[in-house]
């Protein structure tokens, strides 16, 4: 494009494609054999490669038999458990595209990704088996499955102990999709995101570039497998050299330490709360962390004095990166032999980005902040049936825009400085306002409400809503009313009562003059 200032990674360019996510990240089961690929952290239940991969063929066949087909929708909302890698891989197998939801989420939120996302079943645990099959039955989903026992279920183990033959399905990795992850993307609602076998291998492979997962790691899987960074990055990545993958269902700091010093965990990936705990908390001191070379951060940007401390605590390289769902995980990692605290790192292969100016659309050089833009073979195909959403983040040209504040250092080091988007990043989650927004609304006594983030140093940012009553109600009366509704992580954290919501003639909600607020307020604070 004339006129643009990109930068492109130096990095050596990796194969695009050429395969499908299930058949790459197993490439080398049979020549592992026995070694452990997947490990529950909480039992040590072992999952073999030849024994996974036979898996995975057996849970295709299983679907199959049941007229799962090509390019249909297969549901997790599951925790990370070993078996989860045998659903996801032998749905792909099957032709098939796999949508990972939150366990947490209530009926409603899941029936709703069920039905936008079209899934035919659902897969998930026994603790979540009655919300699930009330979601699915909301949702026209034909049938739920569950890992181990439930009333109303099928026993998962039907998809692997059976008689039926291979199947063989013909899967385009350039066309056919493989994962239907859901992203709130800059604004709004979330909205499936179209990622290929193309993509997501070609994503793996580039991050790999960077990461240099070992045969001799253990990776601990405690980012959730719902979530691109877990089922996008940590497994095909740490399966495809051949690494045992240590699967943790739900994070306690206690927890998470004991499995690094059993499990001889050496290297993990983690979000900014968990990442502050183990440069700062005292329990950390406790466990003997010593096989840890290598732990990653993302989701949201870490602060270099925090990187810097957790690095110095653990004796070990900590390094950020950067990415989103709608480019199947990873942009930027950090190199690890030449990290700079507070960077998310540098382009992947074959990867280049723009910074532009969001008031002119003009290219920005180093030093100076825009939104970053970004182009690569690991971007969505799109946003599934929202074309307009789509157009409006994917141009014709490729270039996905990122919403995020952005600038390159003269060496290529990006840094994020702010979000032009309004979601707000609760501990690594996505809160999209404009749903708690929209619940808020719904509430008799409300007459207008905005909900944007308030720093917080242990979660990142929370939600908090500001209020304009129109009837009567208490800030309590108002938490709560959003609390029955939606996942713990979106509950809204703090109500502020108030006599006018600041707003444009045109009726837009000014945000950016509360989110100032709310900065001010933090800063007079502490």
């Amino acid at each position: 494009m004339p006129g643009t200032h990109t930068w492109r990674s130096d990095l050596p360019a990796v194969e695009v494609g050429g395969t499908t996510v299930p058949a790459f990240a197993l490439e080398r089961a049979a020549e592992l054999g026995e070694k452990p690929a997947l490990v529950d952290g909480a039992t040590g239940r072992t999952l073999g490669y030849r024994q996974l991969a036979a898996g995975v063929e057996r849970v295709a066949a299983g679907l199959a038999a049941r007229g799962f087909g090509k390019g249909e929708v297969l549901a997790l909302a599951s925790p990370n458990l070993p078996e989860y890698a045998l659903a996801a891989y032998g749905a792909m197998a099957a032709g098939g595209v796999v949508t990972g939801a939150n366990p947490l989420l209530t009926t409603g939120e899941l029936a709703d990704q069920l039905a936008d996302a079209g899934a035919r079943l659902l897969i998930t645990v026994p603790p979540f088996a009655e919300r699930a099959i009330a979601a699915a039955g909301k949702a026209g989903v034909e049938e739920v499955l569950v890992f181990g026992e439930a009333d109303g279920a099928t026993p998962f183990r039907e998809l692997v102990a059976h008689q039926h033959p291979p199947v063989d399905v013909a899967v385009d990795p350039a066309s056919d999709l493989a994962a239907l992850p859901y992203s709130s993307g800059t604004t709004g609602l979330p909205k499936g995101v179209e990622l290929t076998h193309a993509s997501l291998v070609t994503s793996a492979r580039q991050s790999q570039a960077v990461m240099g997962v070992r045969e001799d790691d253990v990776v601990l899987a405690v980012l959730p497998f719902f979530h691109v960074m877990g089922l996008n990055l940590i497994l095909p990545c740490g399966l495809r050299a051949g690494a045992s993958v240590v699967t943790l269902a739900r994070f306690d700091l206690e927890g998470f330490l004991e499995t690094i010093q059993e499990r001889r965990v050496t290297f993990t990936i983690v979000v900014p709360p968990i990442a502050l705990a183990l440069a700062n908390h005292p329990l950390a001191d406790r466990y003997d962390l010593s096989s840890l070379r290598l732990v990653g951060c993302g989701g949201a940007p870490l602060g270099a004095d925090v990187e810097r401390r957790c690095a110095e605590r653990l004796g070990c390289d900590v390094v950020q990166g950067f990415g989103m769902s709608e480019a199947s995980a990873t942009i930027t990692i950090s190199p690890l032999e030449a990290p700079r605290p507070g960077s998310v790192g540098r382009l992947l292969p074959n990867t280049e980005a723009r910074i532009v100016d969001p008031e002119t659309g003009g290219d920005l050089g180093a030093g100076r902040a825009g939104e970053l833009w970004v182009r690569g073979p690991q971007t969505m195909r799109g946003y599934r049936d929202r074309p307009e959403a789509t157009a409006r983040t994917l141009d014709a040209e490729g270039w996905l825009r990122s919403g995020d504040l952005c600038h390159f250092d003269e060496d290529g080091y990006l840094y994020v400085v702010d979000r032009l988007k309004e979601l707000i990043k609760y501990k690594g989650h996505q809160v999209a306002p404009a749903e708690l927004e929209h619940l808020l609304l719904a509430h008799p006594a409300v007459a207008d409400a905005a909900v944007v983030p308030r720093p917080d140093p242990g979660a990142g940012e929370i939600p908090v809503a500001h209020v304009v009553l129109g009837g009567e109600a208490t800030a309590d009366e108002l938490l709560s009313w959003v609390a029955e509704r939606v996942a713990p992580h979106k509950r809204v954290r703090a109500v502020q009562l108030t006599d006018q919501i600041p707003r444009a003639p045109s009726g837009k909600l000014l945000r950016r003059v509360l989110v100032e607020a709310e900065r001010a307020r933090r800063g007079r604070e502490g």
